[in-house]
């Protein structure tokens, strides 16, 4: 089994001992089962996903970090939500706006153009998750 916390700057979003974790890092999706190697990363917005019990669970991701250590996942992102915490209408209102911005791109700086990425990626994985995808 695995200790699999998730936190944000306001509160603790989930403590629990899970089976498997699958996780959006930057170098790509990471699955983590007992007895991993240890491993820091950055996280990319989107969908990690864990096991527990034979149910399969998910947790919508902003960028932040994750730790692996003596098999504990600790993931420290900006916002976390699952699924029943989510507004479809407002995660369609957001990720229209990113697309927008990024449209305009051409006439921001490139740290805008990632920023502008980023956005549209977490609120895909938010309306995805909402519609129980």
């Amino acid at each position: 089994m695995l200790k699999l916390e998730i936190v944000t700057p306001e509160r603790r979003v989930l403590d629990a001992e899970v089976e498997s974790v699958t996780i959006p890092t930057a170098s790509g999706e990471a699955g983590i089962l007992p007895h991993h190697a240890p491993l820091i990363s950055a996280v990319k917005p989107g969908v990690l996903s864990y096991s527990t019990k034979g149910a399969n669970e998910k947790v919508v991701l902003s960028a932040g970090f994750v730790e692996v250590n003596a098999d504990t996942v600790s993931v420290l992102v900006d916002t976390a939500e699952t699924p029943g915490e989510i507004d479809a209408d407002a995660a369609r209102s957001s990720r229209e706006s990113a697309e927008k911005a990024l449209v305009s791109a051409g006439t921001v700086p490139v740290e805008e153009a990632e920023a502008a990425r980023e956005q549209i990626d977490h609120a895909n994985a938010r309306v995805l998750t909402a519609a129980g995808r």
